[in-house]
């Protein structure tokens, strides 16, 4: 199982601001994989309710992927 991280709350630059949501989309995406793993040793009603939450998680992780891509394309943009 992987570590809770904790971070300094506050405002940060821009550059932080990418750099945690890039690292927060992976960390979600392993946390994805982990649930489904873990969702192998419960009982059958238990485990599709843990795949349930799984997508769920998953789909926000691609909201947030999304945004982060949007993002470095605004960035890339000469003005």
């Amino acid at each position: 199982m992987s570590e809770h991280h904790h971070h300094a709350h506050g405002t940060p630059t821009p550059e932080e601001a990418k750099a945690l949501l890039a690292y927060m989309t992976d960390h979600n995406k392993h946390h994805v994989e982990e649930l489904l793993e873990l969702s192998q040793a419960l009982p059958e009603t238990v485990r599709a309710m843990v795949h349930e939450a799984a997508k769920t998680l998953r789909q926000g992780t691609d909201q947030l992927q999304k945004a982060l891509e949007q993002l470095e394309d605004q960035n890339n943009v000469s003005v």
